[in-house]
């Protein structure tokens, strides 16, 4: 189905109301809050590196609260089975058959807390979920439903005791980035209301949970002009020829960028992406999918600087808008 200049501005409208309600719970982060629901919109998941007590958890409920949906918290230890996390078949007496109790991964927003503190066996059992959208236990199929989102925290001070996640497992993600330190206006603000730290019990639903896989199906047929694809190919390839790499940007990687551009530029009112979406995008979507050389990691290069160098490389071209 094509996007109507219409469907755009309404889903524009939309994303604003998702946004600001949000940001009812997490004052001053509207560039957070809006990567979140377009990786929400985009049906990827969240990954964010931040010390604690930022408002990770409650960006988490915020966004289950504002698409009527349901939040789980799971905190990653390392005695956590993946069956904690999936759930498991238990034989029920009185009524002599095995029954699936569902684990806490059967939610809207699912906030694996500290994700990098559990095995590396349960770390894998929550991202296949991730990856497939449902749990198979003793050969049945369980789905996890839509929306399904996964926000996983790791704290970058304490890595005591913590198992570091692999390149595959960290190209799962569809976006990484921080929440931070509010600023002093909203600082101000949290301090004032102290008496009532947890912002998200008042917040009202703005759309129905079901309304939020009607706007994922409309805004992924945004039109992406062929030199936008190009675009996104040779920076692609400009990170993998990098020479303070060894791991560029994947094929996964550049899928999950257009997916997400067609989504930041329907929260934009448009039907169409430009090549500034990408470049909006480039670093949440894919800074941690590159893998620094050791070269390049002694002498202080960044992967963000390779993003950078690659953006100002690669010219973009010129887009003009798609009416239907």
């Amino acid at each position: 189905m094509t996007v109507t200049p219409e469907n755009a501005a309404w889903f524009a409208g939309t994303f604003g109301k998702l946004v600001d309600n949000v940001g009812q719970a997490l004052l001053g982060k509207a560039t957070v809050i809006r990567l979140a629901l377009t990786c929400m919109l985009t049906e990827g998941h969240l990954l964010l590196e931040d010390a604690p007590g930022t408002g990770k958890t409650a960006l988490a409920r915020a966004l289950a609260a504002t698409v009527h949906g349901t939040h789980n918290r799971i905190q990653f230890t390392p005695d956590l089975l993946p069956s904690d996390i999936t759930g498991v078949t238990m034989y029920d007496q009185s009524k002599g058959v095995w029954e699936f109790h569902r684990g806490p991964i059967f939610s809207s927003i699912v906030l694996a807390d500290e994700i990098n503190r559990a095995s590396p066996k349960t770390q894998s059992a929550l991202l296949e979920v991730m990856e497939e959208s449902h749990v198979t236990v003793d050969g049945t199929r369980y789905d996890t439903g839509r929306p399904f989102m996964v926000v996983a925290t790791q704290n970058p001070v304490e890595q005591a005791g913590t198992y570091r996640l692999p390149e595959a497992q960290l190209d799962r993600f569809l976006m990484k980035t921080s929440v931070g330190y509010p600023d002093r206006t909203s600082m101000l603000k949290v301090l004032g209301g102290a008496s009532q730290p947890d912002r998200t019990k008042s917040l009202r639903p703005i759309i129905a949970t079901n309304a939020v896989a009607d706007m994922a199906d409309m805004v992924s047929e945004n039109h992406v002009a062929d030199s936008v694809l190009e675009y996104v190919h040779l920076l692609t390839e400009h990170t993998r020829d990098s020479i303070d790499t060894t791991l560029g940007v994947s094929t996964r990687g550049a899928i999950a960028m257009v997916r997400a551009a067609r989504v930041w530029a329907g929260a934009h009112g448009r039907n169409y992406v430009l090549p500034d979406d990408v470049k909006q995008l480039a670093a949440p979507v894919w800074t941690h999918r590159l893998v620094m050389s050791p070269d390049a990691e002694f002498s202080g290069a960044t992967a963000q600087q390779v993003i950078a160098k690659a953006l100002a490389a690669v010219d973009a071209p010129q887009v003009k808008g798609v009416v239907a």
